[in-house]
């Protein structure tokens, strides 16, 4: 039995519809997913990070060499306590003020005594220190070069250091 004409053009109606319909079904579902999907983004909220600074210090001379205040260089760190250690000599512990007096250098040096005097020196410091950076506490460790000068020494006067300055090493 064969086809007529109207029946074979019947049959490919049927089948362009059948194609139809299921590009509808795929359009659908992909409108589906993307709604849905949607619905889980939530708005991108962007924080600015500060990212973390080392700690680096700076030494300010006080008056005539008596003392040393050692200050953060970045002005957002807030030093709290830290540790000078010099070779051969017990820790120096300064305290949040960063005063460090040029008698405690000078007993942490003893045995120096015959340095040549009114000559700018160094000597290597380990410096320990705890502050506070963005609310955080936090630690640091460095070595830094510790400038001084012996002073006095006369025929009745004894000698005295002065300290000089800071840097880092």
């Amino acid at each position: 039995m064969s086809e007529t004409e109207s029946e074979r053009r019947r049959r490919l109606i049927n089948l362009g519809e059948l194609i139809a319909l299921l590009a509808l079904i795929v359009s659908a579902a992909g409108v589906w997913i993307a709604w849905k999907s949607s619905n889980q983004d939530k708005p991108t909220r962007v924080v600015e990070q500060h990212a973390a600074v080392p700690l680096a210090l700076r030494g300010t001379v006080d008056t005539d060499g008596d003392a040393l205040t050692l200050v953060p260089a970045d002005p957002s760190h807030a030093l709290e306590s830290a540790t000078i250690t010099l070779k051969g000599a017990s820790p120096i512990e300064i305290g949040s003020d960063g005063r460090l007096s040029a008698n405690d250098v000078e007993a942490a040096l003893k045995g120096r005594e015959n340095e040549p005097k009114a000559r700018a020196l160094t000597v290597r410091a380990r410096i320990d220190a705890d502050y506070v950076e963005m609310g955080k506490d936090r630690h640091a460790s460095g070595t830094y070069t510790l400038r001084y000068m012996w002073k006095g020494g006369g025929l009745f006067g004894g000698r005295s250091i002065r300290l000089m300055g800071l840097s880092r090493a």
